[in-house]
């Protein structure tokens, strides 16, 4: 089995794994689990979050990069605020959001002007992280993680339903779906494991679906244009 395959695979489990942590009946410190939001069905068939929008599918290689724009600068205003962090490794984690989804921001944007010039400028469709300015401590961490938590997954299925569907028109766009998906699913391994060992599985968060997500096993369908 290929890598990427793997890597497919254990995307589709953590996504298994998070929906269903949120039932855990106390934490391995004896601390009361903290409640979290349980998910509603829409009309279309999704599982939505209470305070989170509800993604609509990716329609194309523009609706992708459109709405990623706005979804990594929300990532990223959110994860400035772990420098207050009294934990080395959530500011770390801070600081490795902040430059690495800046830097693919920009790459984004430059997509944009040079393939879709006369198309509207990105804008947030929905909000997802709370405004965490004024917390600060074990506050702080639980709800940053609580918080980009499903952010990450949301960016996973999005990146990997427009790889499934073979919706990128351009093999770069190919290549940076690929690197959203495995970068943001190995971060959100290293939160899960945080939030469970420090705030116990009933601190898991309530997780969003999407219209139409494919399996996040199979192969990927070539671009249609290089």
């Amino acid at each position: 089995m290929s890598r990427r395959s793997l890597k497919m695979m254990a995307a589709g489990a953590l996504l298994a794994a998070v929906a269903t942590a949120g039932a855990g009946a106390a934490d391995m410190i004896g601390r009361s689990p903290t409640p979290v939001p349980s998910p509603t069905d829409t009309p279309s068939g999704t599982r939505t979050c209470p305070g989170m929008g509800e993604m609509q599918p990716i329609a194309g290689e523009y609706e992708y990069l459109s709405q990623m724009v706005p979804h990594h600068e929300e990532a990223v205003t959110a994860a400035r605020q772990l420098e207050r962090s009294d934990r080395p490794e959530m500011r770390q984690l801070g600081r490795t959001i902040v430059e690495t989804q800046s830097a693919e921001v920009e790459k984004m944007r430059d997509w944009l002007a040079q393939w879709y010039p006369s198309s509207p400028t990105p804008t947030q469709a929905a909000t997802m992280m709370r405004d965490l300015s004024g917390l600060s401590g074990e506050e702080l961490d639980k709800a940053f993680l609580q918080g980009m938590l499903p952010h990450h997954m949301m960016a996973i299925m999005m990146s990997q339903q427009l790889l499934m569907r073979g919706q990128a028109q351009h093999s770069e766009v190919v290549d940076f779906a690929r690197s959203v998906r495995d970068g943001q699913h190995d971060e959100a391994m290293q939160m899960r494991q945080w939030l469970v060992q420090w705030y116990g599985r009933g601190s898991m968060p309530c997780m969003p679906g999407m219209p139409g997500m494919p399996s996040p096993t199979g192969s990927e369908p070539s671009p249609t244009s290089s």
